[in-house]
């Protein structure tokens, strides 16, 4: 099965999320930012110029410079190309190959890494599996990650509940995740908020990033 063509869809705003379960808010101190399958591969299956990523992209970059400022970590998941049928798996018989144009696995420009951002190898929906992520969060000492990026219900939303099981909070970012289509995206929104963390919008993360740390519960 090849990537969908996805049709412009508008991204939930804050006064649609649903309610949270707990109380947990983001510390700069605590926190890293995940940037999730960002490559021209993915983002290429959305209309050029038009809603979500014309709200997604903006508000990961919001993030992205939000977080770099706070020193908040910002690490970028991407899978590889030319993977063969071993490494690519089960994911072989779902999505087919995955990426052959080498050129499709950069960044897109907009949102291509900058020095000190770290860029992992991504093998499996899970940002966490057969990569160093939670190693890493470790030996940085922190366990919350705030997870943009796409496909909303599928890598992100599984990235959100492996984070769960590993003691780490997740904020998943409404108005920063993009989907195949908006109940695609609703659905993984209420999964999150319902079982496995923090659902809120770009602006006020943004906003828990820059508060002084007194502030930050």
């Amino acid at each position: 099965m090849a990537l969908p063509s996805i049709a412009p869809y508008r991204v939930p705003q804050a006064e649609e999320l649903p309610a949270g379960k707990v109380s947990w808010r983001p510390d700069p101190e605590r926190a890293v930012l995940l940037i999730h399958d960002m490559e021209r591969h993915f983002v290429n299956a959305f209309a050029p110029g038009t809603d979500p990523l014309n709200q997604v992209v903006p508000n990961i970059a919001l993030l992205r410079e939000s977080a770099r400022a706070a020193g908040v970590p910002v690490v970028y998941c991407a899978q590889p190309g030319g993977q063969t049928p071993e490494q690519r798996g089960l994911q072989l018989e779902w999505w087919g190959p995955g990426v052959a144009d080498p050129a499709m696995e950069e960044i897109i420009d907009e949102l291509a890494p900058g020095p000190g951002d770290v860029r992992l190898t991504k093998w499996r929906y899970s940002a966490f599996q057969r990569t160093d992520l939670r190693e890493r969060m470790r030996k940085w000492g922190r366990d919350q990650l705030v997870i943009t990026g796409i496909y909303a219900h599928i890598g992100c939303l599984m990235t959100a509940a492996e984070a769960f099981q590993q003691e780490v909070q997740a904020f998943f970012v409404a108005d920063a995740v993009a989907d195949f289509s908006r109940a695609d995206h609703d659905m993984a929104v209420s999964y999150a908020a319902r079982n496995c963390g923090v659902v809120d919008t770009a602006r006020n993360l943004a906003g828990e990033f820059a508060a002084p740390e007194s502030e930050v519960a």
